[in-house]
């Protein structure tokens, strides 16, 4: 029998050091737990993704350094470790089998991924090799992330001998990413005829969240094992005459919880390794401040969060009732801060400028402003950071503020449509253990407004959210045309308008903070489109 211990850690970017403690620590519990192998992460020696480390020579040398020091100090467990290798000027995504001090094998990732938010042709040649190893008794063959998301590698793999197959892997996670993952290794499974471990990496990078929910499957596709989301964990697989046994069996999430469960790893991965002291957040009484209070809170703790509410003329007593409440619910630290004040100096110091000119957006985006220079001189002066609270609706549409709303070093909720704002803060009103909820009912119900003038609403300027989300899904994530998402049933005037509106955003997006990716494609790294433009979508 063959015991494996997957363990899906945190690993840092570059922190090679404490890259290594963590895997030394998840070795010493592997072993203590019956584990004659433990499974890592891809790349979990460096963190992942490197991005251009990976053009340093120097940094191969500390990695292949980091690499000799977990060898020197692995005892009595085989690891299998993920790690940038650089072999004659060539470079490779590998993964080195260390056994009694030493290296047993290398095995170099074939199936280099260069879509969405990957970029590892830039960096990585492919492997030509497959890499069965014999771990207690058992041909082991190897596999990278990709090498299972299309055919070759594994199916080589099985060919050299392997009778079960180890994979690592730093998938970032989208909604419903899981069910994917387990499709992709069932074919695999179709393909080769053996069971195959899955060990995924967990943790925030920038705008990336490493889910875990690591998994086992066996020959007939059924699920042995399945880790956690959003956590670290140390799952033990036995493998036996051809079957996998584990007790470990997290309950599936709703898409909801696991959204939610990204968001909060997100925000509390990026103040965390960055160094930040916490978090400070604009409320505004609004429903996309709520959430992103909330998501801070649970990543961070109270004491860390700092709510700002900056009210002006035109904010709703509701607004206000609503927000204290929230705070008295939550216990962060709170400021009221009336903009009122300054909006009179700014009036008069354009009035010269504005004269015979009508009022516009141009006066609701100074109290967006004014109320962004508050925030970043409060993140300033304290070495908090400022968490952005707009969301991907109105991200793809430019509803935001240069250097107001959008002032600020990361975007919760840039990747949330605003339907699924919604329903994120209903979820997260049943996770309140006494019955209250967190979210007052008003902020839910109400129609939304950026109080930037009287009874203004949303849908003053915009179409209801359910058919806006719509069409930026199916334009943005599907890349139809227009002319298709017309014909699938969406109003014509309402794809024009907002089809117009995403493309003239651009400008807007490029200077916008990085944001958590939680759909198959952000405004971020997977969204590239030039801000000078010409080109005319076919309707």
């Amino acid at each position: 029998m063959l015991r494996i211990a997957v363990a899906q850690f945190n690993a840092t970017v570059g922190d090679l050091t404490g890259n290594v403690e963590r895997i030394l620590k998840c070795a010493a519990e592997a072993k203590a737990r019956g584990a004659q192998v433990l499974l890592t992460p891809e790349l979990a020696l460096c963190g992942y993704p490197p991005e251009d480390l990976l053009l340093r020579p120097d940094f191969y040398r500390a990695c292949q350094r980091a690499l000799a020091d977990l060898a020197a100090r692995v005892e009595g467990i085989a690891v299998i470790v993920g790690h940038p290798e650089e072999d004659e000027g060539r470079c490779y995504n590998a993964a080195t089998v260390i056994e009694n001090g030493r290296k047993k094998a290398v095995y170099r990732k074939m199936r280099l991924p260069n879509f969405e938010v990957f970029d590892e042709k830039r960096y990585f040649e492919p492997g030509t090799e497959a890499c069965v190893v014999t771990l207690a008794g058992v041909p082991c063959g190897i596999a990278i992330c990709e090498d299972i998301w299309v055919a070759g590698a594994a199916e080589q793999a099985r060919a050299a001998g392997a009778e079960l197959l180890l994979v690592l892997n730093a998938s970032p996670c989208h909604l419903e990413k899981h069910q994917q993952r387990s499709r992709a290794l069932a074919e695999r499974i179709d393909a080769t005829g053996i069971p195959a471990i899955y060990c995924n990496l967990v943790g925030g990078q920038d705008e990336l969240v490493f889910d875990g929910a690591s998994f086992a499957l066996d020959v007939q596709k059924v699920c042995r094992m399945r880790l956690p989301s959003c956590e670290e964990a140390l799952g033990i697989v036995d493998f036996d005459g051809g079957h996998l046994r584990s007790d470990d069996m997290a309950p599936e999430l709703s898409l909801e919880a696991e959204a939610y469960r990204a968001l909060v790893l997100g925000v509390r991965d990026y103040i965390g390794k960055t160094g930040f002291k916490g978090a400070i957040i604009g409320l505004s009484g609004g429903i996309d401040s709520a959430l992103t209070l909330c998501v801070a809170v649970d990543a961070l703790g109270a004491d860390k969060v700092r709510a700002v509410m900056m009210p002006s003329p035109y904010t709703a007593q509701m607004s206000l009732d609503d927000s204290r409440e929230m705070i008295r619910v939550l216990g962060v630290r709170y400021d009221e801060i009336a903009i009122a004040p300054a909006m009179a100096v700014y009036g008069e110091m354009l009035e010269p400028l504005f004269a015979g000119l009508p009022a516009d957006t141009t006066e609701e985006n100074i109290q967006a402003r004014i109320r962004g220079n508050i925030l970043m001189a409060l993140s300033n002066k304290t070495g908090s950071l400022v968490l952005t609270t707009g969301n991907k609706s109105e991200m793809a549409v430019g509803y935001c503020t240069l250097y107001g709303d959008m002032a600020g070093g990361f975007a919760v909720i840039k990747d949330v449509y605003k339907t699924l704002v919604y329903r994120l803060a209903r979820y997260r009103n049943t996770l309140c253990a006494d019955g209250v909820p967190v979210i007052p009912d008003n902020i839910i119900v109400r129609p939304p407004s950026a109080e930037l003038k009287p009874d203004q609403t949303d849908q003053d300027s915009l179409p209801p959210y359910e058919v806006l989300d719509a069409i930026v899904r199916a334009y943005m994530e599907e890349d139809r045309s227009p002319r298709e998402i017309i014909a699938a049933g969406l109003p014509e005037e309402a794809v024009r308008r907002v089809v117009r509106l995403l493309r003239i955003a651009e400008y807007k997006r490029r200077q916008a903070p990085i944001g958590i990716r939680i759909t198959p494609r952000g405004f971020g790294k997977d969204w590239r489109y030039p801000i000078t433009n010409r080109y005319t979508d076919e309707f």
